[in-house]
């Protein structure tokens, strides 16, 4: 009986013993991407009007373009290949050929990816009947493919950015015209592309999920799924993240939610850009603005860094200039007036106001410009000027201020990084609000008109952006707008998702997911 026990004991022993000197299997490394997204719901994926945040982010990893941008980039300069692997232009810059790389697939086996489509893809881009994008291609006069790989492009007049306009971004995406003319208005909640990853199905206001493209022409994604659940509520977005439900989530520029999500083990944070540049926009036409000195005295009175420092410097920092910093051209030596409440009331006491003066400003009720319109109000008090905020819903403040119905407008705009288009946006006087050809200048300022003008057809490079520098200081000089603040976007991620390239930026507007992109072990 003893020798019994003895060598079952002796049996189990070895057993345990063979068990723990095994060898242990590798574990795989994760490959499913959950994302908590800050948004409702799809909105349109066909690229030429996905206008919306959310629906930016998602075409942009469906869809690729002649040339892109670098990952984790919003610099023009970093612009390279992506279907087209080489390109050359005419001295005068308006006839351009792009070489196309063979054998590129789209997506669902619609076949190679050839000049044809993307003849298609750039007429689809420059008709506003079919994008949202049009006015962006006027100056394309026509589009040819000279053989199955080689496309030609020739332009009425030059323009600023030639390869801004045909990366991968807005316009610039193609489009498969087979899918197209096949799915016809499905296209937009079914699309076909070439990029890393596709569309798999979607659950209207509760995910859309992705499968890697695994014939992708840069080498098989790493991901092989992604889940993109539409969390619109800040606080449901915060819980899914912390309790590990989803791997990465839209965030807040608020330095509370920063410290409150760093706190958590295993957490990391990205701020990107393009920034958002939140300038004061003041009507030049209007008394008492209508004299520069009051208006230097509104920008001697503005403190851009107490702002920023409160939003959190972190994704927070103090506007320098009439374009935001990430763009081709910017000079932070525009002439951007100090913080000095003092010179602030004696510029006023010398325009006949030694008492001040008291103004209406129309602001928003969305709670991010609110924010910053109560900071104004404290800091325009300092310097004696009363600044009366009359709050309104936000979508019936975007009408009534494009009625010049405000002398005063806080406004935040991100734009493509080349200063034509927030220069012509916000400070050309085509773009004056009340004129049939009206955008977003607010200020009625038209002093850099011929600084503008000169800089979009200009053939040298630096004399280019010396057009453009000029313009920031013409504008800055007059005072037609104050710079507050920059605020770039922001992510929080688990620290095993590596996105698979320096975040610094993202033109569209959110995470770009590659090939590259994986979880560490």
């Amino acid at each position: 009986m003893t020798k019994s026990i003895l060598t079952k004991t002796t049996l189990v022993a070895a057993v345990l013993a063979a068990v723990a000197f095994a060898p242990v299997p590798a574990r795989a490394a994760k490959t499913e991407l959950t994302l908590g997204a800050a948004s409702a719901d799809i909105g349109n994926l066909d690229p030429h009007f996905a206008a919306s945040t959310s629906d930016r982010t998602l075409v942009a990893w469906i869809f690729g373009a002649l040339v892109r941008f670098a990952p984790g980039s919003t610099d023009p300069a970093s612009i390279g290949p992506d279907l087209a692997e080489s390109w050359n232009a005419s001295d005068d810059g308006l006839v351009w050929t792009f070489k196309l790389r063979p054998g590129v697939q789209w997506h669902s086996g619609y076949g190679e990816v050839t000049a044809d489509d993307v003849v298609f893809s750039l007429d689809k881009s420059r008709d506003p009947k079919r994008s949202a994008f049009s006015g962006d291609y006027a100056a394309v006069a026509k589009v040819e493919a000279i053989d199955p790989l080689t496309v030609r492009i020739t332009f009425s007049s030059r323009v600023p950015s030639v390869l801004g306009l045909l990366a991968n971004y807005a316009g610039g995406f193609l489009v498969s015209k087979k899918a197209y003319e096949e799915r016809g208005a499905s296209f937009s909640r079914n699309p076909i592309g070439f990029g890393p990853f596709q569309v798999q199905s979607i659950a209207p206001g509760t995910a859309a999920n992705f499968i890697a493209n695994e014939g992708y022409f840069r080498g098989k994604p790493k991901l092989t799924k992604i889940t993109y659940r539409f969390l619109s509520n800040t606080a449901a977005r915060d819980l899914a993240f912390l309790a590990g439900e989803v791997d990465a989530a839209g965030g807040l520029t608020d330095k509370r939610w920063l410290q409150r999500t760093l706190a958590q083990p295993g957490t990391a944070v990205d701020s990107f850009d393009p920034a958002e540049l939140a300038m004061l926009h003041i009507n030049v036409t209007k008394p008492p603005f209508d004299d520069l000195r009051v208006r230097q005295a509104l920008a001697y009175a503005v403190d851009g860094a107490q702002i920023a420092d409160f939003r959190g410097p972190r994704f927070s920092r103090a506007g320098k200039s009439a374009v935001p910093s990430n763009n081709l051209g910017f000079t932070d030596k525009a002439g951007a007036l100090p913080h000095d409440p003092a010179k602030a009331k004696a510029l006023l006491a010398e325009a006949g106001y030694p008492k001040g003066i008291t103004v209406t400003m129309l602001s928003s009720q969305l709670p991010s410009l609110e924010t910053i319109a109560q900071i104004l109000q404290s800091q325009l008090a300092e310097a004696g000027i009363t600044l009366n905020l009359q709050p309104v819903e936000h979508a019936a403040w975007q009408q009534m201020i494009r009625k010049d119905l405000s002398a005063l407008v806080l406004y935040g705009a991100a734009r493509f990084p080349v200063p034509d288009y927030y220069l012509t946006q916000f400070f050309h006087s085509r773009s004056i609000v009340g004129k049939p050809t009206a955008a977003t200048n607010f200020s009625h300022c038209d002093v850099a008109d011929k600084q503008i003008e000169a800089a979009r057809v200009e053939v040298d490079s630096q004399k280019q952006i010396a057009f453009w520098q000029d313009a920031q200081k013409t504008i800055i000089g007059q005072v037609c707008a104050i710079p507050l603040t920059e605020t770039r976007d922001v992510w929080a991620r688990k620290e095993k998702l590596q996105w698979g390239f320096k975040f610094e930026g993202s033109m569209s507007l959110g995470p770009l997911l590659t090939e590259q992109t994986y979880f560490a072990d």
